[in-house]
């Protein structure tokens, strides 16, 4: 068998030269898949991160609650400001009065009470100033949890964008895929008409073609689903997405450092350390209801009555109450609440505990997912080198009549999974940069230089701390 491909090498001089231009096309076509640099019109990662910020749903709505949670601190000072409350009391009497002999008198009495209170409470065992500072801790952890939120988002949009550049480079690559299998079984074909090879080997070419479409139908299939989880994160449809790079130039240089600046900055260990504040002040609120209440009340009363047989009558009066309120038993009920702030205080700090530990866990799985990364990536490069060189060689010698179709067909795959390999080593090489730059607290817009306006938090807390009166909300609402 192998003298009778040896001697029919020479005719199929033109069809030899055929395959190597093939084989020149499909590695040219690989390299400009995986390498070359898209059209100037290509969406970027800053630009998906930049829509993802400005629009993203669970972002948006965490920022609406951070609003809600800023109005806890004007409505805790809203403790040191007096009660000014107005009542009007209109009344309407009919009287009957028996009279001696049996005759009765009838009267109506119209009149009104009307009257205004103002009330100001002088002291509350502290209960004020320890709930608006309670409130302020509340809107330092809340401002944490945004942080918290906004990382995650933009973490979700790198994946997502990373996802989409993969298997669109898995599509193309298994495009390729396809169109050499199917050259191969075209070649294959002709070769059996000229009696160079066996029915086998036009079926094993027959097979992998079948193989390689439902592959490609599986890219496609993963493909449009990574598109429909980018829309949903980024706000938009992708279109063709440029290639990314790492964020190398942000993360640290050491797994020590990795670790003690995600203890500093990530934002579930700083929001922890709120939490700790805000029940500490829980505390301090309950053991106010053991102290005595003074309150000062001050208003003007006015009540008129119209007899219409007497005529009209009325009084005007102004006061000024104090009124001190001292606990003396309320049947446990404060003490209780002190021990339950108490216990919630220890949870606090458990938590705190748990969550610098998980942070220590999640910095160090960071760092190491991301040197391995590295190491994937060259070791994905080599496996691709080595594979194109393989396979180049098992079509040469094929051509020699010293290898089979089949073992040109298991070189074609391998280097079709090498390939598949390299393009997921390189999504996993950006995903873990920005997953390490998330861990240590640093994956926020400022640090990326994203080149849009910033949402500032503490913007719309100055604008309602201090708001006396109001419906509306500052933007409008």
């Amino acid at each position: 068998m192998v003298s009778t491909r040896q001697g029919a090498a020479g005719a199929e001089d033109r069809p030899s030269r055929r395959r190597r231009s093939h084989r020149a096309l499909t590695a040219t076509a690989l390299v400009l898949v995986l390498t070359a640099p898209l059209p100037a019109l290509a969406e970027t990662l800053q630009g998906a991160l930049v829509r993802a910020y400005q629009a993203n749903p669970v972002l948006n709505a965490e920022r609406a609650r951070q609003r809600g949670t800023d109005e806890n601190v004007s409505i805790a000072l809203s403790g040191y400001r007096p009660q000014i409350a107005a009542g009007l009391s209109p009344s309407l009497i009919a009287l009957r009065d028996l009279l001696p002999g049996g005759d009765t008198e009838r009267a109506t009495l119209r009149g009104y009470t009307a009257q205004l209170t103002i009330t100001q409470v002088l002291f509350n065992g502290f209960r004020t100033g320890n709930q608006v500072r309670q409130a302020e801790a509340q809107v330092l952890s809340g401002r944490e949890a945004l942080r918290g939120v906004e990382q995650s988002v933009l973490l979700d949009a790198v994946t997502a964008y990373m996802n989409v550049v993969a298997n669109q480079s898995l599509v193309e690559a298994q495009r390729v895929n396809v169109t050499f299998l199917r050259e191969t079984l075209g070649t294959t074909r002709k070769r059996l008409d000229a009696g160079d090879v066996t029915p086998t080997d036009v079926a094993q070419a027959e097979a992998r073609l079948a193989r390689g479409n439902a592959d490609l139908n599986a890219a496609e299939v993963s493909l449009a689903i990574s598109q429909a989880t980018y829309e949903q994160v980024v706000g938009t449809p992708p279109g063709r997405l440029a290639n990314a790079e790492p964020i190398d130039r942000l993360l640290p240089r050491s797994r020590d450092e990795s670790v003690a600046r995600a203890r500093r900055d990530n934002p579930a260990v700083t929001g922890a350390t709120y939490d700790i504040d805000v029940a500490q002040y829980a505390i301090k609120i309950a053991e106010g209801s053991l102290y005595p209440t003074l309150t000062a009340q001050a208003g003007l009363q006015r009540d008129r009555n119209t007899d219409t047989t007497l005529g009209s009558k009325g009084t005007d009066q102004a006061f000024l109450v104090g009124r001190l309120d001292v606990p003396i038993y309320d049947g446990g009920q404060a003490a209780a609440q002190v021990r339950q702030s108490k216990e919630v205080m220890t949870q606090a700090r458990m938590v705190l505990d748990r969550v610098r530990t998980q942070t220590n866990t999640a910095a160090v799985a960071a760092w190491v997912t991301h040197e391995g990364a590295k190491v994937a990536l060259s070791a994905a490069e080599a496996e691709v080198r080595a594979a194109t060189l393989a396979l180049e060689g098992v079509q040469r010698e094929a051509q020699a009549g010293q290898r089979t179709t089949l073992e040109v067909l298991n070189s074609q795959q391998d280097l079709t999974l090498a390939r598949s390999r390299l393009i997921l080593a390189q999504r996993d090489r950006v995903v873990a940069s920005y997953t390490l730059l998330s861990t240590i607290g640093r994956l926020d817009h400022k640090s990326l230089g994203l080149g849009t306006s910033s949402y500032e938090p503490q913007v719309h807390y100055q604008q309602v701390r201090d708001a006396w009166h109001g419906l509306r909300t500052p933007d409008g609402k």
